[in-house]
């Protein structure tokens, strides 16, 4: 999902010049990295990777991948989650919590 406006991102190969289709905001930004960690040095942990000053900004780090947390769920892993809501509402239903 999108850092701004959260809407769906659906590639995780996200190049320089990638936007969001709602809201125009850059997608290859440090906000979006696995690596992006404010309070690091430069907000970044990965320790080869130089210094980026905008992080909401799109740039040329050979280091960028996509964080997980933004990486929007496939049609496997919502059906999977639909169960596993299904099984816990039951079994709440069964035992009365």
């Amino acid at each position: 999902m999108c850092w701004f406006c959260g809407s769906s991102i659906e590639d995780e190969t996200i190049g320089r010049s990638l936007r969001c289709e709602t809201c125009g905001k850059d997608l290859r930004v440090c906000r979006h990295c696995r690596s992006f960690i404010p309070g690091y040095r430069a907000d970044c942990a990965e320790s080869k990777a130089e210094p980026v000053t905008d992080k909401e900004r799109a740039n040329f780090c050979d280091w960028f991948f996509l964080n997980q947390k933004f990486r929007s769920p496939t049609k496997g892993e919502k059906k999977a989650f639909d169960t596993a809501i299904q099984a816990k509402k039951a079994f709440e239903k069964l035992f009365g919590e």
